[in-house]
């Protein structure tokens, strides 16, 4: 009865979700169209997962502009098509002058903006190297061919559509307090509408001398020399010397195993890998689908266990150049099993019962884009601005956006970050160091082939959006893109609270979870996951409750092996195939 329950919950979720789209020979998906067929194009003319990965990541920089980036950073998780897996880690880095005080003041209190809204808010931007090594290492086709497609972009301009013009409504007078970021986005002194043009010829003479010089024209060329005179101007930190440092890393995924799929996904400086696979370790240890989806026992033990990956996501790791993370603690079973029987099965831990509290914060407004190819390689990306629009500065006349990931470091411990997020000591402003993240960048595989690529920004809420997005599927059979769509909920230890998107729970359920001793908030909807999944849409047999009858137009799938899915809860991104 219980498993029947279940079975019709999941099939609930799947009728409120369209059916995920399908084809062949590769696919992409990302929040915005344009540069989803840009990635679909590459793949079409013969490049690879990673060719069409750096497309995709040069052509967001310009058709969004809110968080694709080359003013900013991120992580691409890799698994090629001989089995092969890396990460690259081209985050943000702090500039040489930075100090571990430097948005307190002389009172020792954080001083209000100043790691948001502010040139010192500005990490050294990686996106450029990143995509370059990425192409270098793993692509097949030439830089400029890569480039071209977002050069054309942002010298002809795109025509807005519905959802990027709600993105520019939503800054509405932020875009404007910057001259350089006003001339962009606030022509003529009003905000671009739907149906306005968005050309920006700065940025395309930018990314053309990138396509010809290469990375050197930013890193030790006129492009990073206009960013540290801009941030010299505007009180910033940012320096040659600093723009020359940078390094991106090479380093090994994170992996675990979860029910029979091998989880690959990104290592510290990022925190993600690391507590999806915890949390995983902790949750197979409960028949999460005979407890039925969103049903108070799951919701209990799926909080529970967050509750504790938490405490050690925001205390135990941070930037491996600086600090010694405990990666094999974290993820030992035996641990996990320890975690795990600390759970009472009826009541909520209370979150001040399980460490102390170490404030810390991340901005939501990330990007995520996945690309799988013929052959069977995927690439999984996460790269940010941090907030939307970054520091809301553009550097002179580059037309490039800047970052302001400074304020994902513990700007003081013991003092919440703008969304809450509490973090220790690891995760301090040092110079030359990397913020501690939560973008998840992560790939699946099963008897050695891909299942699902999967990602979404949400600052600390992406490692619960990613992991749900596993759980719904695996546990609930879902298929990819009910998966994504469904309710989500979200708990970080601290504050002691579990958010829950609209629909999410319902009455019954949360006034069970409440006499369980947990405190439950409702939010606006957050997040927007982008996943592929390969052989049929669901990662598990379908049953007679959650099957479907799948159509591309009206005539039957013939011969689809692979099904994307864009988060039904942002408009203009899309999923599509080379077919």
């Amino acid at each position: 009865m219980v498993a029947a329950l279940a079975a019709l919950q999941a099939a609930a979720v799947q009728a409120a979700s369209p059916p995920p789209v399908a084809g062949r020979d590769g696919m992409v998906v990302s929040a915005q169209h344009l540069a989803t067929e840009v990635g679909v194009d590459v793949l079409r003319k013969g490049g690879n997962a990673v060719d069409a990965a750096v497309a995709v990541g040069y052509a967001l920089a310009v058709v969004y502009p809110q968080a694709g980036n080359i003013g900013g950073g991120g992580f691409m998780t890799v698994r090629l098509a001989d089995g092969r897996t890396t990460f690259l880690d081209f985050r943000e880095k702090a500039p040489i002058a930075a100090t571990a005080t430097m948005f307190q003041d002389a009172k020792g209190e954080v001083i209000p903006d100043l790691s948001t809204n502010s040139w010192k808010a500005v990490g050294v931007p990686g996106t450029v190297m990143g995509l370059e090594r990425a192409r270098v290492l793993y692509g097949t086709m030439s830089r400029a061919a890569l480039m071209a497609p977002a050069i054309k972009l942002a010298r002809d301009g795109f025509v807005l559509g519905q959802g990027d013009a709600a993105v520019m409504a939503l800054e509405g007078e932020r875009l404007g307090q910057d001259p350089a970021m006003a001339r962009i986005f606030l022509p003529a002194g009003r905000l671009l509408t739907k149906g306005d043009r968005l050309a920006q010829r700065d940025l395309a003479a930018t990314l053309s001398l990138i396509s010809a010089k290469g990375p050197d024209a930013f890193y030790k060329g006129p492009i990073g020399a206009a960013i540290a005179d801009a941030s010299r101007a505007g009180g910033g930190l940012i320096t040659p010397e600093d723009f020359a440092r940078y390094e991106v890393r090479e380093l090994k995924p994170i992996e675990c195993d979860y029910r029979g799929y091998h989880v690959i996904s990104a290592a510290p400086p990022s925190s993600g890998g690391v507590a999806i696979c915890q949390a995983l370790n902790i949750l197979e240890g409960y028949d999460l689908s005979a407890m039925g989806f969103r049903s108070a026992a799951e919701v209990h033990v799926l909080a529970e266990a967050l509750r504790r990956v938490y405490v050690d996501r925001n205390n135990k790791l941070g930037d491996p150049d600086f600090v010694a993370n405990p990666v094999a603690q974290l993820l030992d079973r035996s641990y996990a099993a320890r975690l795990r029987a600390s759970i009472n099965p009826v009541r909520a831990t209370p979150s001040s019962a399980l460490g102390p509290a170490a404030p810390a914060h991340e901005g939501r407004n990330t990007t995520h884009y996945s690309v799988l190819d013929a052959q069977g390689a995927a690439v999984s990306v996460t790269y940010t601005l941090n907030d939307w629009f970054g520091a809301h500065r553009v550097a002179g006349g580059t037309g490039i956006v800047m970052n302001n990931e400074m304020d994902d470091f513990t700007a003081k411990v013991g003092a919440p970050n703008t969304y809450g997020l509490i973090q220790g000591a690891n995760n301090a402003v040092a110079p030359g160091k990397t913020p501690l993240s939560s973008m998840s960048p992560t790939i699946l595989t099963k008897d050695g082939k891909v299942a699902l690529i999967i990602g979404s920004p949400g600052g600390s809420r992406i490692i619960t959006i990613t992991l749900q997005a596993i759980l719904n599927m695996i546990d609930h059979g879902m298929d990819v893109q009910a998966a994504i769509d469904a309710p989500r909920i979200h708990m970080q230890w601290l504050p002691d609270v579990v958010y829950a998107e609209p629909f999410a729970l319902s009455a019954d359920t949360r006034a069970l979870l409440e006499q369980r001793g947990h405190v439950v908030t409702e939010e606006a909807p957050w997040g927007i996951a982008e996943g592929i999944v390969t052989g049929s849409p669901t990662l598990q047999p379908a049953t007679a409750a959650t099957a479907r009858v799948l159509s591309l137009g009206d005539q039957p799938l013939a011969g689809a092996t692979m099904f994307g899915a864009h988060d039904a809860r942002q408009q203009g991104g899309s999923a599509e195939s080379v077919r």
